[in-house]
């Protein structure tokens, strides 16, 4: 079997600036909410028997306590932040295993959930559905990250491939050169191709040597690279574990929890609220070609 484990909050913030505003019923905006219910069925659709989704419930996280200026949401839009919570109940409806994250991050609930599904000897491989460059350190094994929208999948030598780093050094180099999407800036002079050189053969920022004759390696510039690491080693291992996930996040407990069997009576009345009768009968359709004659709860 294989398990896909979805980007709720990446999916919600994609479709939002992909497809046009839509209202429902009720008066919310729900149009990317559709258009995310409309990927997880084509999913469905697709083969895919064993799936959660991961979001993120509360958009600050622990991590905002270690850094004053890490992502708090107070930038989002008021439309996207509206559908978060009508998109966690849509998919619960549909049928769909739910990581809402509040003390953590959905990426920490998708990296909780690969661990789990990894540990289950039957499945085969685990995508981790998102574009975020912060998992692609649990890529490795049967776990590959996968880009839906361009279909490009990440194995463990494509991420080296494409960072210049082994999955394990992942927090490492966003700890050195920065993410700007999640607010923290990384450590001045160290770019992508410095980092990634350095980190090559050192892996973690703890195994660079603080003296610049003692490094292995040449690269331009080392000597004063050195130096503003030393000089700022707190900071950067402060960084390296807001980079670093978790994988003590709540998930399920079990892939077994993860299959999909059939939506609950409830999802026809959400199809209406929001307009999607061709929805509604995709997921009619799916249900009636299931084995056993499984019926609705």
């Amino acid at each position: 079997m294989n398990v896909h484990l979805i980007d709720g909050t990446y999916e919600l913030f994609r479709y939002f600036y992909a497809v046009p505003s839509k209202k429902s019923l009720s008066g919310i905006e729900i149009g990317a909410l559709r258009g995310v219910l409309g990927n997880i069925v084509s999913l469905l659709e697709n083969g895919a028997t064993h799936i959660a989704v991961a979001t993120d419930h509360v958009v600050s996280s622990f991590r905002n306590e270690l850094w004053d200026d890490y992502k708090d949401g107070s930038a989002v839009d008021p439309e996207i932040l509206c559908q978060f919570l009508p998109l966690e109940e849509s998919l619960s409806a549909l049928g769909i295993p739910v990581w809402p994250m509040v003390e953590f991050e959905a990426d920490d609930g998708l990296a909780a959930g690969a661990l789990m599904a990894q540990r289950d000897l039957r499945v085969d491989k685990i995508f981790i559905c998102t574009v975020d460059k912060d998992l692609g350190q649990c890529v490795g094994g049967n776990i590959v990250q996968w880009d839906r929208r361009k279909d490009v999948v990440l194995d463990e030598l494509a991420i080296k491939n494409k960072f210049g780093v082994s999955p394990c050094s992942i927090p490492d180099y966003l700890a050195l050169v920065g993410d700007s999407a999640d607010g923290f800036p990384g450590i001045q002079g160290w770019g992508p191709k410095s980092s990634a050189l350095v980190l090559s053969h050192y892996e973690t920022i703890e195994q660079i040597p603080a003296d610049h004759a003692d490094w292995d390696v040449s690269v331009r510039g080392g000597e004063k690279l050195a130096n503003v690491l030393a000089n700022n080693k707190k900071l950067a291992l402060l960084f390296k574990k807001i980079a670093t996930v978790r994988t003590d996040a709540p998930v399920s407990k079990t892939v077994d929890e993860l299959r999909w069997e059939r939506p609950r009576s409830n999802f026809g009345d959400i199809c209406e609220n929001i307009s999607a009768p061709s929805l509604f009968e995709r997921v009619t359709k799916l249900v009636s070609e299931m084995p056993k004659g499984l019926k609705w709860n």
